[in-house]
């Protein structure tokens, strides 16, 4: 077995150089580190992870615990998040929940027993009930929230403007002529969904647009809910004239209802959408959504949860960092046409 001396001895470094490499120093200049770096790789030297986390009392993992990994959003964090956690020499275990919160709770409990350094969290939907994040905190596991902040608790988060992401969508919409827009939100227990109505009604209100109850429908983020509740509000008697879905996949089941129902988007219904994934500009048409940077989400919040295990950072109040979203507007938004 390769040891941590033949390592330094074939990069020509000190045995203190490759341990500061192995924990992820910043202090190892750049030449060194490559040696060193380069010596491992050639020697196929593989550190005793278990041995060294005994000694440092860190696992040099992190868990990551989504909603909804079926969800084309949560990949794209999920990369940001393991991109970061790789740089600094940490391993990322990643878990699904299905939005029940027992098994948020059941994966959390996993975590913990597994020693893992810190959580990235996105939560279930959650009525007020988030002991089980107080409680990770209390026995030491560093925690940072990501999309969903939890009210009431002082966790460290990074999440994305979803009221002024709405707004600015809203705005396009009604400078295209539309006043009977609907609205596909998902869950009101998550706090993006009432963000993003809370969005959606502010614009519709100031706007003069039909403010109707019956133009809003609420599902759960999944595409089977999106195809169900755009059909319905498609077959009303006085039906929207564009629609606005809360993320990705509840607008790709209203373009399932409106392809079924023979209505043509943008000509007859325009859609735009929360949440940009990677093949939203290939589909026709092309999607009008409002992009939030899920890469950027979760590379930051991996660096904030790196940051606070390794005692970089020590602000004893939570740290929120709040994204822009953008407005990207394609095809599927069009001047109103009746």
């Amino acid at each position: 077995m390769i040891t941590i001396r033949e390592v330094a001895k074939h990069a020509r470094v000190s045995v203190g150089t490759v341990s500061n490499v192995l924990a992820g120093s910043g202090t190892v200049r750049h030449e060194l580190r490559r040696r060193v770096e380069d010596a491992m790789a050639e020697l196929d030297y593989q550190p005793n992870q278990i041995a060294r986390s005994l000694k440092t009392r860190q696992t040099k993992t992190l868990g990551t615990v989504v909603s909804d990994i079926t969800n084309p959003f949560f990949p794209q964090l999920i990369r940001g998040a393991e991109d970061a956690a790789l740089e600094r020499g940490y391993l990322l275990i990643t878990l699904n929940t299905d939005d029940h919160l027992d098994r948020e709770r059941r994966a959390l409990s996993l975590l913990r027993a597994r020693k893992v350094d810190g959580i990235l969290l996105v939560m279930a939907p959650d009525p007020g009930n988030s002991a089980h994040i107080a409680s990770a905190r209390e026995a030491g596991t560093h925690v940072v929230c990501l999309d969903r902040v939890p009210p009431g608790v002082p966790v460290d988060s990074v999440s994305s403007d979803n009221r002024k992401g709405t707004r600015m969508c809203m705005h396009h919409l009604i400078a295209k002529g539309h006043r009977r827009i609907g609205m596909l939100s998902g869950t009101t227990e998550v706090q993006t969904a009432r963000e993003r109505l809370d969005g959606y009604l502010e614009v519709v209100r100031e706007a003069g647009a039909a403010d109707d109850p019956s133009l809003i429908r609420i599902g759960d983020f999944r595409l089977d809910s999106g195809y169900r509740l755009a059909k319905e509000l498609l077959l009303e008697s006085d039906p929207p004239t564009a629609i606005f879905a809360s993320n990705a996949m509840m607008g790709f089941g209203a373009l399932k209802a409106m392809h079924e129902l023979g209505l043509r988007c943008p000509e007859d219904v325009s859609l735009a959408v929360f949440d940009d994934i990677p093949f939203g500009d290939v589909i026709q048409p092309r999607l009008t959504v409002v992009s939030q940077p899920a890469y950027e989400m979760g590379r930051l919040g991996a660096e904030l949860l790196i940051a606070r295990v390794e005692g970089r950072e020590t602000s004893p109040d939570p740290i929120h960092v709040e994204l822009a979203p953008e407005l990207i507007v394609r095809g599927s938004t069009a001047q109103r046409s009746r």
